[in-house]
């Protein structure tokens, strides 16, 4: 049994602008309706968010600003990138029903459940570089100042640094997806990945060297959860079905 292919329904150039225009236009009043409210509460944010690096601050320093406008800009800008964390559920089921009406029947079935799992990775990677790697980084930093030295971090510098690092660790925990697609798609095999494992391995610690600050805490943090989800990417892949490119109009699950 097959699907119906999507060329056969064509819709004007013209109308597929405008839907792009419409989705794009609701994501974005979804981020600012979300970031207002959180820009009310964006001190205690902040203050949350700090909360890794001021617990582990030696008695009787603090976080500084050193420019004027950072006291608003700064967070601000938490409230803004929090937003769109937040709001990136319905961001991506935003592009999810820009593009689904091209997709035939079994990839939906397919693509559906990976666009779930993309999301709960991404949130994973957020809350693990929050509550494992800031505490362990942050604490390492400040034990090792040189005497004399008063550590007191610039709150704009901060939020630079775990942005970074919130992105980075999210966007690497999205590694078992990444290989279930190119498995899907054909363009590699289990066996094939299973061979490369050691280049895998290094090519993870170079990745954390691009992706991290440049200490070796962070990278070694970052290097070994991508290892183990690659691992548990070709543990899943198992599961995945192959891709027919030579009739890729063919479903497979109904074979």
């Amino acid at each position: 049994m097959s699907d119906t292919p999507p060329g056969d329904i064509q819709l004007p150039l013209m109308q597929h602008l405008l839907e792009l225009r419409t989705r794009l236009l609701h994501s974005v009043l979804v981020i600012l309706l979300i970031g207002g409210v959180l820009f009310y509460f964006s001190r205690e944010i902040y203050a949350a968010v700090a909360q890794p690096l001021m617990q582990v601050l030696p008695e009787g320093t603090s976080m500084i600003a050193t420019d004027v406008t950072s006291p608003f800009l700064v967070p601000f800008k938490l409230s803004l990138y929090l937003a769109i964390l937040l709001a990136m559920p319905f961001l991506l089921h935003q592009a999810w029903a820009f593009i689904s009406p091209g997709l035939y029947r079994h990839e939906k079935r397919f693509a559906a459940p990976l666009l779930a799992s993309s999301i709960l990775l991404f949130y994973a990677g957020v809350s693990f570089a929050y509550f494992v790697v800031f505490p362990v980084l942050f604490g390492f930093f400040t034990s090792i100042a040189p005497e004399g030295v008063a550590v007191m971090t610039d709150i704009s510098r901060y939020l630079d640094f775990i942005i970074t690092l919130f992105i980075a660790f999210g966007l690497a925990f999205e590694l078992p997806i990444a290989i279930m697609l190119m498995i899907w798609s054909g363009l590699t095999t289990p066996e094939a990945l299973r061979e490369k494992r050691a280049y895998v391995v290094v090519g993870c610690f170079v990745i954390g060297m691009l992706l991290t600050p440049p200490d070796i805490i962070s990278q070694t943090l970052l290097a070994i959860p991508m290892w183990l989800l690659f691992e548990s990417g070709l543990l899943f892949a198992r599961f995945i079905p192959v891709r027919d490119n030579d009739n890729p109009h063919r479903d497979l699950a109904d074979d």
